[in-house]
């Protein structure tokens, strides 16, 4: 198998960068995440998040998890666990307002490190959302747009650890699934591995690299571009050594945009491609995404065919 994509994001202001965006076009078809190095986000930062991180782990969540884990009896299970992650997580919202300020226990230090980190990656995944309209043939800012909604995108971050597991063969770190929103951001342990993406039937590994941005396709980006670029499912492989530090940033649409294929994308695909993507409203797929985030979403996708917005227009 071919090496998992690697983009050096500097070689697009160089002679380089037509070979670059080729590689960009070849990740987001073929398998639906890319590795970004020297993406301008500066690394003495990307160590001070990580440092904090893990340290607020220890000292806030690690004991919350262990007695999580007695109390489920997960330490000691015989059979596959299918109902449960073995990952200690929370969660911050940056946009469209940030909730940093209201989250318990973190140190005023990681409160503006996390702010500060959060504007760098909106920047970031803004960037990487017009190189894809650049390839897809679609005008600047469209994907942002489409984004938009009323309020302006959506953006999040789920900061996970994974401590070592004494069963990773019954437990999952994290279940197989697709993510249901756009364009994903992935700051993750340069030592301990365990994310894994579904490639031709085989689980790949994505390879740790130290101050390294893992970019994936979430749900939405497959339907605006009319499956041209498609969300992969992945997981996260549960270790016996080591805590996996695991911060994953979401861009998403805002919760009343509408999202359907772009008319530009069916116009030049519609007789390739019959069957159309549904059109709906993020949240009313983030609902359904919500009882069903852990199966295919290819039914996710079908049962909004039937919803009343009708076809879409590919004038």
């Amino acid at each position: 198998m071919t090496n998992f994509p690697l983009i050096n994001l500097e070689k697009l202001s160089g002679e380089e960068r037509n070979d670059t965006m080729e590689k960009i076009k070849d990740a987001c078809e073929n398998w639906g995440f890319f590795e970004l190095v020297n993406h301008g986000i500066p690394h003495d930062i990307l160590d001070t998040v990580e440092r904090l991180t893990k340290e607020h782990y220890r000292k806030c969540m690690e004991e919350r998890f262990k007695e999580l884990v007695a109390s489920k009896g997960l330490d000691a299970v015989q059979t596959e666990v299918k109902d449960m992650d073995w990952e200690s997580t929370f969660h911050l919202r940056h946009l469209p307002e940030s909730n940093i300020s209201e989250i318990p226990d973190l140190i005023d230090e990681y409160r503006k490190v996390m702010k500060d980190f959060a504007l760098r990656l909106e920047k970031l995944a803004e960037q990487l959302l017009d190189l894809l309209c650049e390839n897809l043939g679609l005008e600047k800012g469209y994907l942002k747009k489409a984004f938009y909604g009323s309020r302006g995108p959506t953006f999040g971050t789920k900061v996970a650890n994974y401590p070592p597991c004494p069963n990773p063969e019954l437990v999952k770190g994290l279940r197989p699934h697709t993510d249901a929103g756009g364009i994903i951001l992935l700051f993750q342990d340069d030592k301990v591995s365990g994310l894994q993406l579904l490639k031709d039937g085989q689980w790949v590994d994505v390879p740790p690299m130290r101050h390294s941005i893992v970019v994936n396709i979430g749900d939405q980006l497959e339907v605006i571009t009319n499956g041209k670029y498609k969300s992969v499912e992945h997981r996260v492989i549960a270790q016996t050594d080591g805590t996996r530090m695991s911060i994953a940033s979401f861009y998403n649409p805002g919760s009343d945009a509408v999202i359907y294929p772009a008319p530009e994308l069916l116009e030049k695909e519609a007789e390739e491609k019959n069957q159309l993507y549904p059109k709906f409203v993020f949240e009313d797929y983030m609902k359904l995404y919500a009882k069903l985030k852990f199966q295919a979403k290819e039914p996710r996708f079908e049962a909004f065919k039937a919803s009343n917005f009708g076809p879409i227009a590919t004038v």
